[in-house]
């Protein structure tokens, strides 16, 4: 902002905001035992901007107000974590307001209803502590009041800027905007049949689908990340039948590439279908069936998951030759990435394990059959010879940081060993249903959904204190997924566990990205970056 000191905190203490609690925490704020002063307050008759947000006051629920030359913002649940803001509300301590890693989409709650220009607003006389530091509303200047029953905070110098360190400029003809510094979470313009499909942001550009029912055609565009709706389309396909019309495509970055997959025809005699998109944007059919594949050194290895399940699945496809054209390799008469089960009856399942490899070798799950299921084996693609790995019967396995880890079917607890299988060592503490590693720190989920943090030296720590959907780590951090009954629909993690964000929308997906992290709402199916 232009001008001295002196001048920004008079423009500031001319028009200044304020902030927003849940009305449900600020209820209790609006029924103090002690009176209530009314004072009247009006609308501003200027533009705000909230982090690139233009406030539309007319026909909020919840305007802001200026009252005494201040301006006055709503502390709701959405307005107070779009800029980092959380409040929390109790009859000993009162009301708490602090700074948080905390954020959330805009989400003005408009009605049909235009606000009047003149209003009346309570003095709540009620304890009130700001980051850690205690006022007295009664005796404040500018006092926080309660309107509609949500509690509306000054935006003076001293807490907007000396308290929550938030830039702020004041111009005639744009008005006053304020900027936050907690990371924002931004609503893409997006087709809205995207919200059908699957979205994916790799190297700079959005790629996302749209289905046209009439004709039963899926259509794959891609646009550059500042202009979604320029788009181009890369490729597209038509169906037989209406099977998997609804979210029957979906993008997964595999080796650095990014692939997308969709399935035709019925669910037995169909197939699924793998494209693959360079980075200038070509999209090219790769592989058909129902398969799994990694590349390595020696060409594509491929797992054929055709169905009843058999023996001797397992294929090299050699560099630049047709997918189609394979060689076997690995024993013949095991059953690879399956995990089968015996009993009552024979079942079997795809492993949800990958093929790892590791130089010139992949390692992959075998079955003999009943008397020797479930075993990992270690393939030499070069030389062709293979050979167990582990003894014991696992779920799943992968390799991180150079050591194999897997679950065990006897307990469902996870394991880890050196790559030739010795010294191996129980890990959790609990039965698994997912782990991975940040930063060589080994988290896992239980059947219960908690999420717990591996400790070699002693009893696991559980490292988020609700139940997660969902778990994927992103660069080091843990990107959780919370229920729909939670508070906060997602948070990030770092690697000790520490919580670097809380989203406070609810989240139904999270989506394949290589640049922030891409999320689609639970309340509208629209698609959100965190930068």
């Amino acid at each position: 902002m232009r001008g001295d000191d002196r001048t920004m905190r008079n423009k500031w203490m001319g028009y200044t905001l304020v902030f927003s609690l849940c009305m449900s925490l600020l209820a209790p704020a609006a029924r103090s035992q002690a009176a209530e002063k009314s004072v009247m307050v009006t609308l501003p008759d200027f533009q705000v901007s909230l982090n690139g947000h233009k406030v539309e006051n007319q026909y909020r629920d919840y305007p802001l107000l200026v009252y005494n030359g201040i301006t006055y913002f709503p502390m709701t649940w959405y307005d107070s974590r779009l800029l980092g803001l959380e409040s929390t509300w109790s009859q000993a301590e009162g009301l708490i307001i602090k700074q948080s890693p905390v954020t959330s989409s805009y989400m003005p709650s408009l009605s049909d209803r235009r606000n009047a220009s003149v209003y009346t607003a309570e003095i709540p006389d009620t304890a009130v502590a700001i980051n850690g530091g205690t006022i007295d509303n009664a005796k404040e200047e500018h006092p926080l009041l309660s309107f509609r029953d949500v509690t509306y905070f000054p935006l003076t110098w001293r807490f907007a800027h000396d308290q929550f360190g938030w830039d702020y400029e004041w111009g005639n003809s744009a008005g006053l905007t304020i900027r936050s510094h907690n990371p924002q979470l931004l609503t893409l313009d997006m087709p809205a049949d995207t919200s059908v499909n699957d979205v994916a942001l790799y190297k700079g550009y959005y790629y996302y689908a749209v289905t046209n029912e009439n004709e039963m055609t899926f259509h794959v565009y891609r646009a550059p990340m500042q202009q979604p709706n320029d788009k181009e389309e890369i490729y597209s396909y038509t169906l037989s039948s209406r099977y998997g019309l609804s979210g029957g495509l979906s993008f997964q970055i595999r080796d650095n590439t990014l692939w997308f997959s969709y399935h035709i025809g019925g669910a037995t005699m169909g197939h699924d279908e793998y494209v693959r998109i360079g980075d200038d944007g070509k999209a090219e059919l790769m592989h058909v069936g129902y398969l799994n594949f990694r590349e390595t050194p020696y060409g594509t290895l491929i797992i054929n998951y055709g169905v009843p399940p058999r023996s001797g699945n397992l294929y090299l496809s050699p560099p630049g030759e047709e997918s189609t054209i394979r060689k076997a390799v690995g024993d013949p008469s095991l059953m690879f990435g399956w995990h089968v089960t015996y009993g009552s009856g024979f079942g079997a399942g795809h492993d949800s394990s990958s093929p790892a490899i590791i130089g010139d070798d992949a390692y992959v799950l075998g079955s003999r059959g009943q008397t020797d299921p479930n075993k990992i084996y270690k393939i030499n693609l070069k030389t062709g010879e293979s050979g167990k790995v582990v003894d014991a019967e696992v779920s799943r396995f992968r390799i991180l940081d150079s050591m194999l880890y897997y679950v065990k079917d006897a307990d469902k607890a996870l394991y880890a060993s050196e790559l030739d299988g010795t010294g191996e060592m129980l890990l959790s503490d609990f039965a698994v249903t997912w782990f991975d590693s940040a930063e060589g720190n080994v988290f896992y989920t239980t059947p219960s959904s908690e999420l717990y943090w591996a400790n070699p030296d002693g009893e696991d720590v559980l490292a988020w204190g609700t139940p997660v959907v969902s778990v994927q780590v992103l660069q080091d951090r843990l990107l959780c997924r919370l229920g729909e009954n939670d508070r906060y629909g997602a948070v990030l993690l770092d690697s000790s566990s520490g919580l670097l964000l809380a989203v406070a929308d609810p989240i139904s997906r999270v989506l394949a990205s290589d640049d922030g992290v891409l999320l689609q709402s639970a309340r509208d199916s629209s698609v959100m970056l965190i930068k």
